[in-house]
């Protein structure tokens, strides 16, 4: 027993050490004088939450088999070896085993080991020791309570707050010692607001019209009219397809095409249309069980089928089958609920009190759409859409289903959750995820730590009811979470996609509950949650970071400053090619090929198959939005992914944001970036204004000062002088994309220019959002 303590000690202290020191929100609190007013459970939660402590062996899935700190019934037994001995002893840290070893002198015993390299600070020592104190009280979970109601602070600066968001953010700063940053100049407003809501850059008279209006409520107006406009579905759909992990192709080895971009359109639609979230998310769970379901309600329920679908020969059938029950569960619980499910599939979580049994009784909602793991191969019949699905025809497209925009040649089939099975397939617990491994049998359920599942209805559609019910604890959390997340670069509890154990605290989480209950009894309107966000006082903020608050608050997590960050990788290309006036204006349609470097799809492939070559698009085509780029799964698009852009083979919550020189090197090398380019500054060179000066209104969204303007005037002198003396120069940098040159075009005059628009595109704030 002594040695089974000192692993579980060591973990805890390990824990401890990483917990403590890797929280925004603690950071800077290394004082060993904790008030007592403080409730520490909340702090100690993340410490005591490791599952390392249980033992591991032949019972390792029994929870009551090991000593469990970061359980109350384990922690409080007496150890069996021990006699006499508690791990913890409330209101008594002294009699403590944890504590004792952590405050040992003799090195045998403390925790963590010598030979770790590992020490807690006092203030680590002085947390556990005040919870302990306080009674060492085992609550639940933070996320896995209900929100309250709760009322706005009362701040000292009733004068900067303009709604109540601001009032739980100003209270952060002020408790930090900080005060927020005075309101960006109203062109970076525009360009921020602009690109958070349509994923555009605004045009030069949208600018001229919004610093012209001194009326009160101009800004408010310009948020309504963005609001209102068909591209801020296009913008939404981008996080939602990550989310969804939608793709134009089946995935696997074979990758062949897939067709179900109108699930796509649809997305775009119930954005636009402001589909409440509560019937967005529950049409995409269970469209198909509703009574008396439309075509519309069918199609959205291609959600469930976006995953990977193998069409390689010699699979076992079953084996994949349960692959994509198990994708549909595991991204049901992120998407929907913050949690990492998939851990439970082969065991207990480790971190997170969900079961294998509740893992299951989960993946039961989703066991019993009739699809077969292997339908085809490549070779084989082709099969856009793997059955059940559903065929659209021109009529639906003229009538019910009139935002599909669908071209005039294809059968066009998606793949949708109807058909379901007569009878009820039974679902068994996998032993060790294994898909032929039955153990016992179980039936459709909810983890009990969230909320138990007690619904007359066990199938999907009565999943959705649990869902967003007032008692569920994490629908609207996780989902406002991730709209702030989108506004301001950084959720308030900055791993949005995990809200469990292991998941960070919030920063602000009276904040977090107040957004859920105001988001939830408001009819969970999203156009309403967006411009709560950004008319808040808290969004209209300058950018600008002093010393001072880099110092106290380097990764601005009390948000005394607007967050600068680059922009998503779809909204790089956006911003290009609607600047440069080359960007297709259409909403919805099939994917898209824009140039790529030759080879790659060849390189990869396995020769069998639509997707073997990569065939580029020509026309309007090759100048839609980057939302529309094609998606082949085992070699997704390289402009995008280098700008962290997902390649979809999961459901994915927030994307990585890097900064490499590749990309660098797009930005001054890609087609698309040159012939955008040159596109634009030959018809700047046709209007009479100022081509550089409008070239950097265009792309940069404000005006250039005196200093930035004559830098680019003189670099276009140099340039012009530089062609002139060398034309075949200025001929071969102007070949480059399809968009054809204008007849009699000064070429030397022209390619200079174009170096100069290049420029511009290449600057940090181009490509920021600030």
């Amino acid at each position: 027993m002594r040695q089974r303590l000192s692993v579980a000690l060591a973990a805890i202290c390990l824990l401890a050490y990483i917990a403590c020191n890797r929280s925004g929100a603690n950071k800077g609190a290394q004082t060993s004088k904790l008030p007592d007013e403080v409730d520490y459970n909340f702090h100690i939660r993340p410490i005591l939450s490791d599952k390392c402590f249980t033992c591991h062996g032949p019972d390792a899935n029994k929870r009551e088999a090991g000593l469990r700190l970061d359980i109350g019934d384990s922690a409080f037994k007496a150890l069996k070896e021990t006699p006499g001995a508690f791990a913890f002893v409330p209101g008594k840290p002294h009699q403590s085993e944890v504590y004792k070893r952590i405050t040992t002198e003799d090195t045998s015993l403390r925790m963590p080991p010598v030979n770790s390299n590992l020490a807690l600070t006092e203030h680590e020592i002085d947390l556990i020791e005040k919870w302990i104190k306080q009674g060492a009280k085992y609550k639940p979970h933070w996320a896995f309570v209900a929100p309250q109601p709760v009322k706005p602070p009362v701040v000292d600066d009733e004068k900067w707050p303009r709604n109540e968001i601001d009032k739980f953010v100003l209270q952060g700063m002020e408790n930090a010692g900080l005060k927020p940053n005075g309101e960006a100049d109203k062109e970076r407003l525009l360009k921020r607001a602009c690109l958070d809501i349509i994923g555009l850059p605004p045009t030069v008279e949208m600018m001229d019209r919004f610093l012209a209006d001194n009326s009160a409520n101009a800004y408010e107006k310009i948020i309504d009219t963005l609001l209102a406009m068909p591209q801020y579905g296009e913008k939404m759909a981008i996080h939602w397809m990550d989310v969804a992990r939608f793709a134009d192709s089946h995935g696997y080895q074979d990758d062949n095409y897939r067709s179900q971009w109108p699930w796509r359109d649809w997305v775009i639609h119930a954005f636009n249309e402001n589909l409440p979230y509560n019937k967005f998310v529950t049409w995409q769970l269970a469209g198909d069980l509703i009574p008396g379901a439309t075509r519309e309600q069918l199609l959205a329920t291609g959600y469930n089928r976006n995953h990977k679908i193998t069409e390689e020969g010699g699979v076992i059938d079953e084996e994949y089958r349960v692959e994509y029950v198990s994708d549909r569960t595991n991204s049901f619980a992120k998407s929907f609920l913050g949690v990492t499910m998939e851990c439970a599939h082969c065991h207990d979580h480790k971190y997170d009190p969900f079961s294998q049994q509740e893992y299951y009784q989960l993946y039961a909602f989703f066991n019993n759409v009739k699809e077969v793991g292997l339908e085809s191969t490549v070779g084989g019949p082709e099969t856009f859409a793997k059955k059940p699905y559903m065929e659209i025809s021109n009529e639906e497209v003229k009538g019910v289903l009139s935002f599909i925009n669908k071209p005039d040649t294809n059968r066009l089939i998606v793949s949708v959750m109807g058909d379901q099975d007569t009878t009820v397939r039974k679902t068994y617990i996998l032993n060790r995820g294994v898909y032929d491994a039955h153990g016992t049998e179980v039936f459709p359920g909810t983890p009990k730590s969230i909320l138990s599942f007690n619904n007359a209805t066990p199938n999907r559609l009565g999943l959705a009811d649990w869902l967003f019910s007032p008692k569920n604890p994490l629908a609207a959390r996780v989902f406002v979470n991730r709209m702030w997340q989108e506004v301001f670069g950084r959720g308030i509890v900055k791993t949005s996609g995990d809200f469990g154990m292991q998941g960070e605290l919030p920063s602000h989480p009276a904040l977090l509950d107040w957004l859920a209950v105001d988001f939830r009894t408001h009819g969970w309107d999203i156009k309403r949650l967006m411009k709560q966000m950004l008319t808040s006082a808290t969004y209209r903020q300058s950018a600008v970071v002093p010393k001072e608050k880099l110092q106290k608050d380097p990764d601005n997590v009390w948000l005394s400053r607007a967050p600068r960050f680059r922009l998503p990788a779809e909204l790089v290309r956006d911003l290009v090619l609607s600047s440069s006036g080359l960007l297709t204006k259409k909403i919805g349609g099939p994917s898209v090929k824009p140039y790529q470097p030759k080879g790659l799809w060849e390189l990869a492939t396995s020769g069998r198959g639509l997707l073997a070559r990569y065939q580029q698009d020509h026309g309007e085509s090759l100048y839609r939005r980057g939302l529309y780029t094609f998606i082949k799964r085992t070699v997704p698009p390289p402009s995008l992914m280098i700008f962290d852009g997902s390649n979809r083979d999961q459901c994915e919550i927030k994307r990585s944001n890097t900064n490499t020189p590749l990309q660098a090197l797009v930005m001054l090398n890609d087609p698309q970036v040159l012939e955008a380019s040159r596109v634009l500054a030959a018809k700047l060179m046709q209007e009479k204004s100022d081509p550089v000066e409008k070239a950097f209104r265009l792309i940069v969204c404000r005006k250039p000062s005196e200093k930035e303007l004559a830098l680019l005037q003189e670099y276009y002198k140099d340039q012009q002088q530089h062609y002139q003396g060398k034309p075949a120069e200025a001929t071969k940098i102007l070949n480059v994309g399809e968009y054809p040159l204008p007849e009699k075009a000064n070429k030397p005059a022209l390619a200079a220019l174009m170096q100069v628009v290049t420029t511009i595109y290449n600057l940090e704030e181009t490509l920021s959002k600030s």
